[in-house]
């Protein structure tokens, strides 16, 4: 390991959008900025969240000081209950995503043996050899910061997710007075977001999605639902502000919605008009034109509310002709399909539907392009690191960066994992650390292998077959069977049984040869040639088989 050094590990959010989770290393004491989740690929079949590898972080667990959070959203909070368990450190956060992660470790029984402390911007925290300076900045979520971390090497500027919006629904504008000031100080090394780089100019400020609610609803006699992410919650107070400007009540639906919007009323950054918000079963006495419903499923979710609803499958809720249904997301990359699909199934419900596409029902909580260079500007790094996106994001942050004025060799583009040193002579990378990612499968945490994935998309291109014969078990006669069940399995109607009935011919010639003591290994895999190759050459599938042998 060089001397005197800072290094800083990806372990996350690099390459990728979410699962967002940086290490900052000096001597023998680590910051960990942020811990979040990603949502699994289309072909993690069975998976519910994705989290970050922090085998690193276990193997040093007594030289982690702290995990330093930006602000509340998934992709930087969502992994902390399956990793805290492993590590023994304080949580640094702002005061909303504090909240929301109270009530989240509380979910999983873990609140009372954690170490929770709100981060105010305008106070200095002294963690190992560390000193830690958050900074206000703007986001699609209120109490959003960025971390100086300073030590003895020199200044990391950890951005968070930023923009620079100079009319914030909630609190007050980006702090560019102290981000000039940690500028002017030095900073040795930059990590930016750089989600939007690919979008010129500024990104718009978060009030034109309130303009464009009015604008919206102001004279719609039906029903208004609207879905975003439940932790956005200045996109939740605009939503009620213009609810309570047209005498609407709101009903909150999906648990995320109702347990975010009351951790936020209860700190006071959320501020429902009064006798706004109603339970869902009061919403039956009134008209339609009285009526909003706030929804999670923005992303297409499958079992997310807006997601039944729109399958028809809401225990509640019906579409009816008159709705309008008000998509203020984007999706995530990975989830177009899903949102597509749901806004079709609304679409062919009867309501009417409004999206990003068709008017400025979102706006994005990251920096466009002059957004990022402004952040360069006002902190003027020796090195930059653009972290949060995806390769091609990391590429054009840094044809950006040279055009600032940096030297291409100040600048890193890392793979999760990469280990980079950093000093006032050089950056460069020096070792790979154990990383990548860990699969959430209901209540398993990392149980999940890649052979049980290979396995589940398996079975979703070509089917199962089980195979059940029953077999004297010391003279190796078939007394039963065989019986085949078959599930997904592409049969035309004309073949079907005509198929069956010959894998069983081919079974039975299999194992009624078998005039010995019951092998099991072996007559499995007698069983799986002798029907995989029939069924293969009748339907150019494999399926997955699986022979039961039965001993008496």
């Amino acid at each position: 390991m060089l001397a005197d050094v800072i290094r800083i590990i990806p372990l996350g959010g690099v390459g990728e959008i979410g699962k967002n989770c940086i290490v900052v290393e000096y001597g023998d004491d680590l910051l960990v900025v942020d811990a979040g989740l990603k949502f699994p690929d289309a072909e993690m079949f069975g998976i519910d969240l994705v989290i970050p590898d922090v085998t690193y972080l276990r193997e040093r667990r007594d030289q982690v000081r702290a995990i330093l959070i930006t602000h509340g959203h998934e992709d930087h909070i969502g992994a902390l209950p399956y990793i805290l368990p492993h590590l023994d450190v304080p949580i640094y956060a702002p005061r909303l995503a504090h909240g929301f992660i109270t009530a989240k470790l509380r979910e999983h029984r873990l609140l009372e043996q954690s170490d929770l402390h709100v981060v105010e911007p305008d106070q200095v925290y002294t963690l190992g050899s560390f000193l830690v300076q958050p900074f206000r900045v703007t986001h699609s979520i209120p109490d959003a910061v960025g971390y100086a971390i300073h030590t003895p090497v020199g200044t990391v500027v950890h951005t968070g997710d930023f923009k620079f919006d100079p009319t914030p629904v909630y609190g007050p504008p980006p702090d560019i007075r102290l981000i000039r000031a940690i500028g002017d100080r030095g900073v040795l090394a930059l990590l930016s977001d750089c989600t939007r780089i690919e979008h010129p100019g500024f990104t718009p400020s978060e009030q034109l999605v309130g303009t464009t609610f009015d604008e919206i609803i102001r004279d719609l006699t039906g029903r208004v639902i609207i879905t975003s992410f439940a932790s956005n919650i200045s996109r939740i107070q605009q939503a009620l502000d213009v609810a309570g400007r047209y005498g609407r009540k709101v009903a909150l639906v999906g648990r995320s919605m109702a347990q975010n919007t009351t951790v936020a009323t209860e700190l006071g950054i959320l501020r429902p008009p009064d006798s706004t918000i109603v339970r869902l079963e009061e919403m039956r006495r009134l008209p339609p034109n009285q009526i909003m419903l706030l929804t999670t499923g923005s992303q297409g979710e499958p079992a997310a509310a807006l997601s039944r609803i729109a399958n028809g499958d809401h225990r509640q809720i019906r579409i009816t002709p008159g709705d309008t249904v008000i998509f203020s997301a984007a999706p995530i990359p990975g989830n177009e399909e899903s949102v597509a699909r749901t806004i079709d199934n609304l679409l062919r419900l009867g309501a009417d539907v409004v999206y990003e596409a068709l008017a400025t029902v979102h706006v994005s909580g990251h920096g466009s392009r002059d957004d990022l260079k402004l952040m360069l500007d006002l902190l003027r790094p020796r090195y930059c690191i653009p972290i949060h996106g995806e390769y091609r994001h990391l590429v054009l942050y840094r044809k950006m960066a040279i055009e600032a004025g940096l030297r291409p060799e100040h600048i890193a583009l890392l793979e999760i994992g990469d280990v980079v040193a950093v000093d006032a002579d050089a950056i460069q990378r020096v070792e790979r650390v154990v990383s990548g990612q860990v699969l959430v499968d209901g209540f398993s945490v990392g149980g999940t292998l890649d052979v049980v994935l290979r396995d589940r998309q398996h079975l979703s291109r070509d089917g199962v077959m089980i195979v059940v014969v029953t077999m004297d078990r010391s003279t190796g006669e078939l007394l039963a069977g065989p019986d085949i069940v078959t599930r997904g399995l592409s049969l035309t109607p004309g073949n079907n049984g005509d198929l069956i009935e010959s894998a069983r011919l081919r079974v039975r010639e299999a194992v009624v040869n078998h005039a010995t003591e019951i092998d099991h290994a072996f007559l499995s895999h007698k069983i799986k040639d002798s029907v995989g190759d029939y069924v293969y050459r009748q339907t150019r599938n494999h399926p997955l088989i699986l022979p039961v042998v039965t001993e008496v």
